[in-house]
């Protein structure tokens, strides 16, 4: 006869709070992409950085809209702007995507592919 499994120690309240901080950033990083524009927006970054008025011709929306949906997508963490001149260019954030050449971005707790 085989004794019975051991249960699994308790999980530590410091790590169970780490994975809670893990499945909310990751839940906003999903709210995030949830919107078609931001979506976009990092599907046209995967082939390398855009000057905004590269990403506004692609879009072809309001440039303040734009603006907007930039300003969310550095705020979780996405993509990250750094000036060039008079020009800002936007690029995905470090880490974020899952591989080079592979359109696929990594949220925290999953990855997000694209299909083309």
């Amino acid at each position: 006869m085989t004794p019975p499994k051991e249960a699994a120690p308790p999980e530590s309240p410091e790590a169970s709070r780490q994975t809670n901080d893990e499945s909310s950033d990751c839940a906003e990083r999903l709210r995030v992409l949830a919107d078609r524009t931001r979506l976009e927006v990092v599907r046209l970054l995967f082939t390398g950085a855009k000057h905004v008025g590269e990403l506004n011709e692609s879009l072809a929306i309001d440039q303040s809209l734009l603006s907007h949906h930039l300003r969310v997508l550095r705020e979780a963490g996405l993509v990250i702007g750094e000036r060039d001149g008079k020009a800002v260019l936007y690029r995905l954030a470090p880490g974020v995507r899952v591989k080079a050449g592979q359109e696929a971005i990594h949220l925290g707790c999953c990855s997000l592919s694209f299909d083309s």
